[in-house]
């Protein structure tokens, strides 16, 4: 592994445990499907214990941090200036009707800036990571943004209630933090979407600039109905004529 700080170590660390459960609850949510009681509270439930692990984990290392998370929301520790930014899973409907694309999210939010960021999939066994002026990462492999720039060659990714977009190549996949991972290490071109949460695209947003990719500005003292448009910069300008009224 190439060097990384002791900080993304402890967000590695922290997704790989929680990834034990996902990976044991989503083969249990298979049985679960043609229960009569349904899956919802069973989800809501492993929601809960994930990101439980991941705050046990990050609080053993770093006990002062502040703490944003998507079950728990803002939690104000004596370190107001880093705050761990976390969703113990992206793409809960997917994950609901065992579809198997769906991740963990952590960022590390420090003075009004991501300075790292991690989104693995368990499935699949993908760990994506980045951090400021270290590179972008998926599995230890070096990853740089699409170089394409003919928008028909192109593939786009979206997500939410986004209008159609006449004549982009799009897919919709139900999990905005592996889209922007996706961006990411080129799989797709451009990523955008309206109405987001902070915890579904923080670690995203370092992972797209480390691989030197494009994005709209951000503030990230807001945490919900963010606009995100992300993409490699050879086909931004074209991405963003088309999506103009967006």
């Amino acid at each position: 592994m190439n060097s990384i700080s002791a900080n993304l170590n402890i967000m590695i660390k922290a997704s790989e445990r929680a990834s034990k459960i996902l990976i044991r609850d989503f083969g249990e949510l298979e049985k679960l499907q043609v229960s009569k009681k349904g899956p919802t509270d069973f989800v809501t439930n492993s929601d809960l214990k994930t990101e439980k692990v991941i705050i046990e984990e990050l609080k053993k290392a770093k006990p002062n941090f502040s703490i944003l998370s998507e079950e728990s929301g803002m939690e104000n520790n004596k370190d107001k200036d880093n705050i761990w930014i976390i969703d113990p899973i992206d793409g809960t409907i997917n994950f609901l009707h065992g579809i198997p694309h769906f991740a963990i999210s952590i960022a590390l939010k420090s003075n009004n800036e991501i300075v790292s960021g991690v989104i693995f999939d368990p499935i699949k066994n993908e760990i994506f990571y980045a951090e400021k002026d270290n590179g972008a990462f998926y599995n230890n492999q070096r990853i740089r943004v699409s170089k394409k720039n003919d928008l028909n060659e192109c593939l786009f990714v979206t997500g939410g209630k986004t209008q159609i977009i006449p004549d982009l190549p799009y897919r919709r996949t139900g999990c905005a933090a592996l889209d922007i991972a996706y961006v990411a290490s080129g799989r797709y071109d451009g990523y955008f979407q309206n109405n987001l949460n902070l915890w579904d695209i923080a670690a995203g947003i370092v992972l797209v600039k480390e691989a030197g990719g494009l994005l709209n500005d951000i503030n990230l003292s807001i945490y919900k109905n963010i606009k995100i448009i992300a993409s490699s910069p050879d086909i931004n300008a074209k991405l963003l004529k088309k999506l103009n009224n967006f």
